[in-house]
């Protein structure tokens, strides 16, 4: 046993686990936490080392994953399970944080939508998960990372960015900062639709990507979401959006030849139709209006951000090669443009969605 299973075992003996620990190894594709799967003789755990440098309020944290997981296992919803330490506390603190979660056996996650049935039950799964929330106080809830998507402040951090020019590639990418500012009017809608309570407060998932729930391995059914670190208040805009910008692409986000990156009206209706038929109870009309304006809002708010950071030198997202994020803003700003060609379209899916 190395030194640092030896370690990890002392860390996972600390929680109030069944049975005694048998092994401990890496679990997952995961870039943020460390992930470990600890199997003891007689169930599963993952203990995840969390990323305080990203989440720097871990107790704020831990108390959302807490509450909303209570709520939903109180109606009966599968959901994650935070083992709690012996002395009974959400996780532990010590030089570094560590929590557990019940391992949820008998499934499986998808990295890419494999098909219209896939990606429906992806948006049943997402719309289910808010319709249970919908009368849990997002207020009570911190925000994990302040302004996650406030899009007009990511506005002006593109904006100054640009100003700046640190690195002198504003003469490199000139149609695509034109395509951002040409736009400028187009980034308020949420934020302030959330200001004047024409958008009601939500609890939001913040991170509605395919390999985010877990799906039944033998029936494909989705089980239950996880990774609730970004659960924030905010607008269910935001992961209707997101999912979309994610899954209603016919091509990977740093696709390089433009002509293969699309916006795929079927996969929007297959998430659409899955997402609305799930939150029709509690879905307002102002928020039926604005789903297609909220897939829009988060393609052009990430490619926004990945221009400002190629801009900047790359110094967030991790790139593999010089130009990766400038390529990767010409994917979404190809997608938003397909996208504002086809807003009625999408508006007629949504509204028949609700309705059935």
């Amino acid at each position: 046993m190395t030194d640092c299973t030896k370690e990890n075992k002392k860390i996972a003996e600390l929680f109030a686990l069944e049975g005694v620990v048998e092994d401990i190894r890496p679990y997952g594709e995961g870039h943020i936490n460390q992930t470990l799967l600890v199997t003891t003789n007689e169930k599963r755990y993952i203990m995840q080392k969390m990323n305080t440098k990203v989440f720097s309020d871990p107790d704020s944290l831990m108390r959302n994953i807490c509450g909303v997981t209570e709520h939903l296992r109180a109606r009966g919803i599968e959901t994650l399970e935070v083992i709690p330490t012996k002395d009974g506390k959400p996780f532990y603190k010590g030089e570094a944080c560590y929590r557990v979660y019940a391992f949820i056996e008998n499934t499986v996650t998808y990295q890419t939508v494999s098909d219209a049935r896939v990606f429906f039950n992806s948006g049943k799964s997402f719309g289910e998960f808010q319709n249970y929330l919908a009368e849990f106080d997002a207020s009570k809830l911190t925000e994990t990372i302040a302004r996650f998507h406030d899009t007009p402040k990511r506005f002006a951090d593109f904006k100054a960015a640009l100003e700046k020019d640190a690195f002198g590639r504003a003469k490199d990418c000139e149609k695509e900062i034109q395509f951002v500012l040409d736009r400028a009017d187009t980034y308020s809608k949420a934020v302030e639709g959330l200001q004047s309570g024409k958008l009601p407060l939500r609890v939001t998932h913040n991170d509605t990507k395919l390999n985010n729930i877990l799906m039944d391995s033998e029936t494909g059914e989705a089980r239950a979401v996880i990774d609730l670190d970004t659960i924030m208040p905010g607008s269910m805009l935001y992961d209707f959006g997101d999912s979309i910008r994610f899954g209603a692409s016919t091509a990977a986000e740093d696709e390089k030849d433009l002509e293969k990156v699309h916006f795929d009206i079927e996969l929007f209706k297959a998430y659409a139709d899955g997402y609305c038929g799930a939150v029709k109870s509690s879905i307002t009309e102002e928020e039926k209006k604005l789903l297609p304006y909220g897939a829009y809002l988060m393609t052009m708010e990430c490619g926004m951000r990945f221009l400002a950071d190629y801009l900047s030198g790359d110094t967030y997202f991790a790139t593999k090669y010089e130009g990766h994020n400038l390529v990767r803003c010409r994917t979404q700003f190809k997608l938003a443009s397909e996208m504002e060609a086809r807003f009625e379209e999408m508006g007629k899916i949504v509204q028949e969605a609700c309705k059935a």
